[in-house]
């Protein structure tokens, strides 16, 4: 196992910083329009919870090209990759069109959910703009995902970053209202997204389409001559785990209604803490990307003994970065959440929920490596029963009864998701022992 801690740090520190790079732009919105207050920044609170459930379902359903992608490449098959590609360039299309009109037929609904008015008044336009910037961004997933099963990673990680430094600066330009433009407030971080994912996409098609090794894929960018047997077996991938991002998003989202239901305060908090908690989850999300990569690959070549010491250092290193993560989450439990805003109650009620936040890293590093691992073997039904129960079943509920009941209030909540978190682990690294051992 130990031989493939550098070959698997190798594939997945770009993918890593890639995925942190992506969450950067929610952390510098946030950051940015706490500085404006904490109406505001409860209103980003609430409006995210309507746009990233669809995103992460999108986001999911675009992680069908990597193990198929992978697992040709390793059985040296390039008229697969390119159908992959192809029909995966037509489902993510279509994906992202019906994602953007669902959010549009939620907004009407969304004064009726107990939440602030002055906060709901806010989200509303603030969603409508980032709800468009969910094409783009599945545009970028398409050709990063085949990339990726390639093991070429480090482009889509340039491209993410450089679509983050922008994000911030039109942040800067059009929050605040700097260089003549007028100041937008929460809308212009709206905008900012919009544009620094549109140019994030067209960096990563480009960098395809005309790159030198990718040339002999070509034809994987002409329209007409679609496969539905491939189409159906890659929703058969993507719908699934696009449909564990909705549970474990979906959960996260709850959370955060029943925060409003606490009152601006506790929504704010939240907030951040999530925010934070997001920072560390990406980059363990990056090595469940690698591991997707890494044993897609080993089943093409039929090589169960790679395949499973690939994975479990995968979840080792997991550990062990989370480890980290919690250290910095308790050590900075006040100084980080003061970077995002200037209210003494929203900095102690988030300090609370970093202690908690810390404990569930391990669990939250853990779950989505496995998850990932499980991905390249391609199962993803059992995987997304096990997030239902945990969260829906388990975690949620036992959350409202801490919460409202024991008058636990934000702190109930998040205990409630730290079990679940807890719960998602353990299935998800025995179904893997388990379905590793019998599939080649």
């Amino acid at each position: 196992m130990y031989n493939h801690f550098k070959p698997n740090f190798l594939l997945a520190y770009p993918v890593m910083l890639s995925m942190l790079g992506q969450v950067m732009t929610g952390v510098a919105d946030s950051v940015m329009v706490g500085w404006t207050g904490a109406v505001p920044l409860a209103a980003a609170s609430f409006a995210n919870v309507f746009y990233n459930i669809p995103l992460f379902f999108g986001v999911g359903v675009s992680y069908a090209i990597t193990p198929l992608v992978a697992q040709a490449e390793g059985g040296k098959d390039n008229t697969r990759i390119i159908a992959v590609l192809k029909n995966g360039s037509l489902i993510n299309l279509f994906t992202a069109l019906a994602l953007v009109a669902l959010i549009f037929a939620i907004e009407p609904f969304m004064y009726a959910m107990g939440q602030p008015e002055e906060v709901v008044s806010l989200a509303l336009p603030y969603l409508s703009i980032i709800a468009v910037s969910i094409i783009p961004t599945m545009i970028f997933q398409t050709y990063r995902q085949f990339a990726e099963g390639l093991q070429r990673t480090r482009v889509a990680m340039i491209i993410v970053v450089g679509s983050n430094l922008l994000n911030i600066a039109l942040n800067y330009v059009l929050i605040f209202g700097h260089f003549g433009f007028p100041e937008l407030g929460l809308n212009g971080a709206g905008w900012a997204t919009l544009v620094a994912r549109v140019v994030m996409a067209c960096s990563m098609l480009a960098y395809i389409y005309f790159g030198n090794r990718y040339q002999h894929y070509r034809a994987g960018f002409s329209f007409g001559n679609y496969s539905t047997k491939l189409i159906a077996k890659m929703l058969h991938i993507g719908v699934p785990s696009g449909t564990q991002y909705i549970f474990e998003a979906g959960a996260f989202g709850f959370s955060a209604l029943m925060m409003g239901w606490l009152g601006t305060t506790a929504l704010a908090a939240h907030q951040i803490a999530i925010n934070l908690a997001t920072i560390s989850y990406m980059t363990t999300s990056g090595l469940g990307a690698a591991a997707t990569i890494r044993v897609g690959n080993f089943l093409g070549q039929q090589d169960k003994k790679s395949l499973r010491a690939a994975a479990f250092a995968m979840i080792w290193m997991a550990a062990g970065i989370m480890v980290l993560w919690a250290i910095l989450f308790i050590a900075g439990r006040v100084f980080l959440p003061a970077l995002y805003i200037d209210n003494p109650a929203v900095i102690e009620l988030t300090a609370s929920l970093m202690i908690i936040a810390a404990f569930f890293q391990l669990s939250d590093g853990i779950q989505v490596v496995a998850a990932g691992a499980l991905r390249g073997l391609q199962d993803v039904k059992i995987p997304s029963v096990l997030i239902f129960v945990a969260y829906w079943v388990i975690a949620l509920p036992l959350g409202y009864v801490l919460a409202f009941i024991l008058d636990w209030a934000a702190v109930g909540i998040w205990i409630g998701l730290f079990i679940g978190l807890t719960i998602t682990a353990t299935a998800m690294v025995i179904r893997f022992h388990r379905l590793s051992q019998s599939v080649l």
